[in-house]
């Protein structure tokens, strides 16, 4: 490696590992102080880049390709608020497991506490939301100093993928000059040939970093408490983006004969594992299981939990309300389970816990819980088609009845994820459902759908409420950037429409101005700004087949359709009303 600078020998050599290491896109904001890394990334034959204007919808977007891959993708920018707004995209890596690697360009540290332009205290900016922080010394190009170089970006990726995954930061000061000018004698003539390895790195990463594998050392105990239940249940929360554990659980499931409530992002609910005969799949929970059913539901003496906390209330709710003894299975052995019932924790990565367990308990059979949870989702399975009214869970229907046999399927919070939940049924496809539960924020939502498309070949939908597109208005600039592959369905209810669930609704005030906060805007604006392509549509069959289309051409569409929220609501709570009495009469 031959650089003119020692600054841009820098930048060059953190680019370098990260290549090295797989990295293979990087995203970059424009600016000044960051020009080293800029430059790196642009010389960096291995490296694709992905320039955005904004530095949160950019975060955003890594975000969503690493939640589609598995893998970071660093973002880099410039010094100032630059590097704050990347805050929320971080906070949402830390809270979900999304690994991600971030470069923040600064000042030199004497400009600290000087009044010096567009100089703040970045050192630990993100506090403990990240797995690794550290702050970098002014580029040197001393054989020592490169070696520790690329020591430390290794240790960074190790730390973003190592569970629990998350965001790591690198702070990097540079002084003037910024571009990759001539500086006579600033790098010695003798370096290449002094420290070889230290200039162009090794084959592959610059020190291989060996982590042991999270298995208990005994599952005996697990078995146990497993071959003593008769009615055991598997609860598969939204997944973490490395998480591959599917596989494993259909296999228990199959051999104890438990019924799986598989979270409309745990990768379970939408797969091949359908097909199969010998294990349930349960999609419908969320409007059948609650507190009012404890004394008609056969109570499941055993639960094994895998995943973060499920999207659904009603299933947090009952899960809390049953004396049963419950197992966590994290591979970081941390705590996500906010009602506080869970009776054990077990630090372990759920695919080969549950392998061990599968290959040592004994087969069983003839769960009643079974039996009576089988019934239920043909009960409410058979009312969901059956829908003929105004509601904004239908959409959601329509389009996963739409997409094809291999997708990727993106929603927003509040809402759109909820009714995921309730009008999501399970089948044998394979739809990939990604959503940012970490923080459930309804910023970067737009960004996050179109990182996961342009990190995948798969047709890729984004279902959002107008808040949350409004938000990430900004994010629409990459589907012409970036020529992005993207069908977004834009449920327009003029506000907070989740509101009317809370018992907020019955008091307005402040209830209209303060909670559902109407905006009135009109969407095809965006569309005409961007040069993306929107259509109106007036019912859910017109969504259909417009999205349909989408996913069937090239380019990014905005596809709109309109609820009255309240009245949405109000239907959703008689199909609930009418479901109830059918399993009372059961």
């Amino acid at each position: 490696m031959t650089a003119p600078n020692r600054n841009t020998l820098w930048g060059r050599t953190i680019l370098s590992e990260l290549a090295v290491a797989g990295i293979e896109q990087v995203c970059i904001a424009p600016g000044s102080r960051s020009t080293p890394l800029t430059e790196a990334a642009f010389a960096t034959d291995d490296i694709t880049v992905y320039t955005h204007l904004d530095e949160r919808s950019m975060a955003y977007f890594a975000l969503g390709q690493a939640r589609r891959t598995g893998e970071p993708t660093p973002i880099i920018c410039t010094s100032g608020t630059a590097a704050a707004n990347f805050h929320p995209a971080v906070i949402e890596a830390n809270q979900a497991r999304v690994p991600m690697f971030v470069l923040t360009a600064d000042r030199p540290p004497e400009l600290r506490n000087s009044g010096a332009n567009q100089t703040i205290d970045q050192q630990k900016l993100y506090g403990d939301a990240v797995r690794l922080f550290q702050q970098l010394p002014k580029p040197a190009s001393s054989p020592r100093m490169l070696r520790s170089l690329r020591t430390t970006v290794t240790q960074a990726i190790s730390a973003a993928l190592n569970p629990p995954s998350g965001p790591v930061h690198l702070n990097v000061p540079f002084e003037k000059p910024l571009e990759p000018t001539d500086i006579p004698e600033d790098i010695p003539d003798s370096l290449q040939e002094q420290a070889p390895e230290a200039v162009q790195g090794r084959n592959d990463a610059f020190v291989n970093l060996t982590t042991a594998a999270t298995v208990p050392e005994s599952v005996d105990q697990l078995v146990s408490k497993i071959e003593d239940s008769s009615r055991p249940l598997i609860v598969a929360g939204p997944a973490d983006p490395r998480s591959e554990a599917g596989k494993e659980v259909v296999e228990l499931a199959a051999t104890i004969d438990a019924p799986i409530f598989a979270d409309p992002l745990s990768n379970l609910r939408f797969s091949s594992y359908n097909n199969r005969n010998d294990i349930l799949i349960c999609s419908g929970y969320d409007a059948y299981i609650s507190t009012d059913q404890i004394n008609t539901i056969p109570t499941p003496d055993l639960v094994l939990r895998i995943g973060a906390s499920p999207t659904s209330k009603s299933l947090r709710k009952y899960l809390a309300a049953i004396d049963t003894q419950q197992i966590l299975v994290d591979p970081a052995g941390q705590w996500r389970e906010a009602e506080f019932t869970a009776t054990d924790l077990v630090t372990g990565s759920a695919g080969e816990t549950i392998k061990r367990i599968t290959a040592s308990v004994t087969p069983a059979s003839d769960n009643e819980l079974t039996t009576w949870l089988r019934q239920a989702e043909q009960t409410h399975w058979q009312l969901i088609n059956g829908i003929d009214v105004e509601l904004e869970g239908s959409a959601i229907k329509a389009v996963l009845d739409t997409l094809p046999e291999k997708a990727t399927l993106v929603v927003s919070n509040s809402m759109p994820v909820r009714d995921l939940d309730r009008f999501g049924q399970a089948k044998a496809d394979e739809i990939t459902a990604i959503g940012n539960r970490g923080a459930s924020g309804i910023d970067g939502i737009t960004s996050t759908a179109f990182g996961a498309a342009s990190a995948t070949s798969d047709p890729t939908v984004l279902v959002i409420g107008d808040l949350a597109f409004y938000h990430d208005m900004n994010g629409l600039l990459a589907a012409g950037r970036h020529d992005i592959d993207l069908t977004i369905v834009l449920i327009n209810n003029d506000g907070g429409g989740i509101f009317h669930k809370l018992p907020i609704e019955s008091f307005d005030p402040p209830f209209t101005e303060g909670f559902k906060t109407p905006h009135q805007l009109n969407f095809r604006s965006a569309g005409d700004l961007y040069g993306i392509q929107y259509q109106y549509v007036n019912t859910v069959s017109e969504l259909a087949k417009a999205c349909k289309h989408s996913i069937n051409t090239s380019g990014t569409d905005i596809i709109e359709i309109q609820f009255n929220s309240e009245i949405s609501h109000r239907n959703r709570e008689q199909l609930q009303q009418q479901l109830q009495s059918k399993l009372s009469q059961r």
